[in-house]
């Protein structure tokens, strides 16, 4: 009996997890989609961070809200810029990070030459401009976890998505999968969607 109640407990308690991250990334993309109305502000009150971008990988069917500043609490809710790195649209390494475990999941499937599209708003731009890069992913490769070469700013732009490696529920990482992209035609700018 107490393995069935043990077994009851854990079912629910995962189904309750699962729930909540559904709602969570509801609210985010909600926001998102208020930002691009003019109307900006974090998903849900308390939350700490904001969506900053849309990261689009089309051959693999990827599209994730980003969030600003890769921090342990904000990773849990999606992919996000770490801080330290270039901002969109200024020059220099923009780097994502995300869990292997879900939000950069996907990113064992993407290949060379896969398209990537970024989508932010300038910082204080309240004109409501959409800005898109484009990229193409150029190398992929798994480092050691202390590596911190990819992370680093750079003279030339680039996008570097970050996970941790191997893929999936294991109980380490000792390394870190990375994708390196660069731009595939230049940034433009376009009103709404």
């Amino acid at each position: 009996m107490a393995g069935l109640s043990c077994g009851l407990l854990l079912t629910g308690r995962a189904a309750y997890l699962k729930g909540k991250g559904l709602l969570a990334r509801s609210l985010i993309q909600r926001a998102w989609a208020l930002r691009d109305a003019g109307l900006g502000g974090p998903p849900w009150r308390g939350a700490d961070f904001l969506p900053v971008a849309r990261l689009v990988i089309p051959e693999r069917g990827y599209d994730e809200v980003v969030l600003e500043g890769a921090a342990p609490r904000t990773l849990a809710f999606g992919p996000a810029r770490l801080l330290s790195s270039a901002f969109f649209g200024e020059p220099g390494n923009i780097v994502l990070a995300g869990h292997r475990t879900s939000w950069f999941r996907p990113l064992e499937h993407v290949r060379r030459g896969d398209l990537v599209i970024l989508e932010w708003r300038a910082r204080g731009d309240a004109t409501g401009t959409l800005h898109r890069s484009r990229y193409r992913v150029q190398a992929l490769s798994v480092v050691d976890a202390h590596d911190t070469r990819a992370l680093g700013d750079t003279l030339d732009d680039r996008l570097t998505l970050v996970t941790c490696f191997p893929f999936g529920p294991n109980p380490g990482s000792p390394s870190r999968y990375v994708v390196l992209a660069r731009p595939d035609a230049p940034v433009h700018s376009a009103r709404g969607r």
